[in-house]
């Protein structure tokens, strides 16, 4: 366990993070790794387009591959560090287990996936929130994590 587990031992006193919090989290990490996105295309594309030629490589599988990795990265990085991203760290945000430990790599994995699932449903896990007793989405459920609010320092 590291040292993040001890701010969290009494789980009932987090609160669950907010629908409109996590919604505002998830706009600015958009744009955030929307940016990162761009920088690391023009990356690939420009020293490719000059030694080719040819600039288009959207077809590229390793490139969709690598854009893949980024983005888990982007995630899985600061959730495995301390449980924030940017976005969440803005908002006050923070990623936890059900039992407020850290997250575990499996967790931010399965996290990372089923979030692309509750959103492939027109966004229904996400907005799951809203009727949701304990506040969690589907991506929370099936990865045993939730997010709460962190208090202002």
């Amino acid at each position: 366990m590291n040292g993040m587990s001890q701010y969290f031992t009494n789980i009932d006193q987090n609160l669950p993070l907010s629908f409109w919090r996590r919604l505002a989290a998830m706009v600015y990490d958009t744009l955030l790794l929307l940016s990162v996105l761009v920088i690391a295309t023009g990356i690939i594309v420009i020293p490719l387009g000059m030694v080719t030629g040819e600039g288009e490589v959207a077809d590229n599988m390793l490139y969709r591959l690598y854009l893949m990795v980024l983005i888990i990265g982007y995630f899985a990085w600061p959730w495995l560090r301390g449980g924030q991203t940017v976005g969440m760290r803005s908002w006050r945000a923070r990623l936890v287990s059900m039992d407020g430990g850290s997250v575990e790599p499996k967790q931010v994995l399965i996290r990372f996936f089923a979030a692309l699932l509750s959103w492939a449903v027109m966004g229904l896990g996400f907005f799951w929130v809203l009727i949701d007793p304990a506040k969690l989405a589907w991506h929370d459920r099936l990865s045993n994590t939730r997010l709460i609010l962190v208090e202002k320092k």
